[in-house]
Formats: C-alpha cells, sequence, structure tokens
C-alpha cells in the first residue's frame, strides 16, 4: 500500500471471468431461499459452522477433527493440545458475535479479532507493532508493510469497502485479499480475512453466515496462498478474486443440494453430500473429509443412505464394490 494514491482503491483489473462468475454465483443465490426455521435447517447450519471453523482453522495448521470441533464446542473433553482446543473455543464466541457486528468498523474488527486470539496471543484485539510476513509453509510469500501504516491503511481499507459500488462478491474478496496484504495483526490474519469476508458478505445475503467456503478454501489451500502470492507479484488482485469467487460458487451448489434434502435426509447424509460438493471421490477421501474413521459406521449411516435415495451415483455402477469406486452428486 505504501506509494498508492491518497483515494485509496484497491489494485483490480475486472474481467470476463470475474464477471461470468458474478453471474452465476448471483443466480445461485437468487434459487436458495431462506424459509422457515424447521430444526433440520437448524441443524444443517450448525453443522456448517462447525465445518467453517475446523476448515479455517486447519488451514492454520490446527489439527482438530470436525467431530473433535464438535465436541469442544458441545463442552465435551477432548484429547487435543490445549492451543488448539482454545482456537476452537474462541472461533466458536467470534462467530457468535457475527450478527452484531459492523463490517465497516473499525472497533468492531479488533474486538472480533480479541474473541478469535483471546488466550492465545498477549495482543489479541490489537494491531501488531512489528513486522510480519505472509506463509505458506515455511516459505515467506509476502512482507508486510511496517507496523506504523497498519492502522492508516486499515482505515482507508474499511472506508473503501463501505462506499465501493463494485458488486459484493468482488469487494469482500478484494477486502480479503487486501487485509491480507496488510496483515494487520500479529497472529491470525488468515482466519480473521476469512472471517470478515463471510461477514462482509452476509450484508448482500443472510445466508454466508453459515455456508462453509473455508471447506474449500481448506481443499484448494495451495491455489489459496498461490492466488494471494500472483496477485501481489501482478499487481493485481483479479486473480484472487477469481479463486475465492470459484470457492463461493462450489461452496453454494454444495449448499443448495443440502438445503434441498434437508428436511428429508440426515445430518450424517447432509455432512455427506457437503463434502462432496462438485467433487468426485473415493469412500476414503469422504471418510477424511468428514472426520469419520469407522468404514461400516461410513457406509451404514452415511453412504448407503444417500446412494438408496439417489442423491449420489458411483463412477462404476457395474462394479460396486471397485477399488476404484468414486462417488459424485447426481
Amino acid at each position: 500500500m505504501p506509494g498508492r494514491d491518497e483515494v485509496y482503491s484497491p489494485p483490480f483489473a475486472l474481467n470476463a471471468e470475474i464477471v461470468n462468475l458474478v453471474s452465476e454465483i448471483s443466480a445461485l443465490a437468487e434459487r436458495i431461499t431462506i424459509t422457515e426455521e424447521t430444526p433440520a435447517k437448524l441443524r444443517l447450519r450448525r453443522k456448517n459452522r462447525i465445518q467453517t471453523i475446523q476448515s479455517s482453522l486447519a488451514i492454520e495448521a490446527n489439527t482438530l477433527s470436525v467431530e473433535q470441533v464438535t465436541a469442544v464446542l458441545d463442552g465435551k473433553r477432548v484429547l487435543a493440545p490445549p492451543d488448539e482446543i482454545r482456537e476452537v473455543v474462541n472461533a466458536g464466541h467470534a462467530y457468535e458475535l457475527v450478527p452484531s457486528l459492523d463490517p465497516y468498523a473499525m472497533g468492531d474488527l479488533l474486538k472480533a479479532h480479541g474473541a478469535m486470539m483471546e488466550g492465545l496471543k498477549l495482543d489479541a484485539g490489537r494491531f501488531r507493532t512489528g513486522q510480519v510476513g505472509v506463509m505458506a509453509g515455511d516459505a515467506v510469500i509476502h512482507m508486510a508493510p511496517p507496523a506504523g501504516f497498519v492502522w492508516a491503511h486499515m482505515e482507508k481499507l474499511l472506508a473503501w469497502v463501505k462506499e465501493t459500488n463494485l458488486h459484493p462478491l468482488i469487494s469482500s474478496s478484494l477486502f480479503h485479499y487486501e487485509f491480507e496484504y496488510i496483515h494487520p495483526f500479529s497472529d491470525g490474519n488468515g482466519r480473521m480475512g476469512r472471517y470478515w469476508q463471510s461477514l462482509l458478505l452476509c450484508k448482500w445475503k443472510e445466508f454466508f453466515a453459515w455456508i462453509p467456503v473455508e471447506t474449500v478454501m481448506k481443499d484448494r489451500q495451495h491455489d489459496y496462498y498461490r492466488a494471494i502470492a500472483e496477485s501481489t507479484q501482478k499487481g493485481d488482485g483479479a486473480i484472487f478474486v477469481e479463486f475465492m469467487l470459484s470457492a463461493i460458487r462450489t461452496t453454494l451448489k454444495a449448499y443448495q443440494k443440502s438445503d434441498q434434502v434437508s428436511d428429508q435426509v440426515s445430518d450424517q447424509v447432509s455432512a455427506l453430500l457437503h463434502a462432496l460438493g462438485d467433487r468426485t471421490l473415493s469412500a476414503t477421501e469422504l471418510m477424511n473429509r468428514i472426520g469419520v474413521s469407522h468404514r461400516t459406521h461410513f457406509r451404514r449411516n452415511y453412504l448407503n443412505p444417500a446412494l438408496a435415495q439417489n442423491l449420489i451415483k458411483r463412477t462404476i455402477p457395474d462394479k460396486p464394490n471397485s477399488s476404484k469406486q468414486k462417488y459424485r452428486l447426481l
């Protein structure tokens, strides 16, 4: 950001792919209707929230499975590193704040970071005072601006995202990219960038409060970091915007399918449908994504009911027990 015009605008060049993605996502969003709060839909939303928390923290190297995250949020005892348990508890508290937060307010941003990092960092809820970099594994892919510029940069970014005429899908993605570029906190920037984009999108469509875009981002983690690095290298946030819109499109397709059948199927089948999304996966891959380790339990409660209700299909239908068998949505 240093050296950019005083009237701030993120570096971004609109292209045909972004226009097409926004059009497709908007059409998907219109088909996702917000209906009555049935118990099945409330359970689906809670499961999606758990998927969001587990996936976002997994990107940051938290090792807890979906089942363990569920147990922690239910107040049950889990054998895991204390800091990883604390990360889950904190994320649960942070997501509970979503309805009360103003996505354009600096104070609310700091409040959310305080909730997310409480007990993990001494400077939780405060901007960093030292130099930091964006990491992809052990590699530094970006050195953030000096700490002395952080407050001014964040003021300009929040003012821009509030006033811009760009579509919310684009502006929220650009905010996410610029947030990671600034890297305003000493820790927790990745999870906060993803969290704040969802908050911004909630102002467009409320259901973004409970759809787990982070699950797709976890699955495409290498591409996520590469998009950040390439956008920084080329000075054009469009690369990252394309990545995020692709992830949102995939998530909405899976959410739409899960929401349509949520009143008719079990929580287990809903979890399988979401884990599958627009991918083609083996039983083992599905078990890993859902966080289930017992194969018989998986087949009895997840896979077989989904097949029986014609919600998914085999890639090798004439050889159901083939070692190369995979599954995809109908």
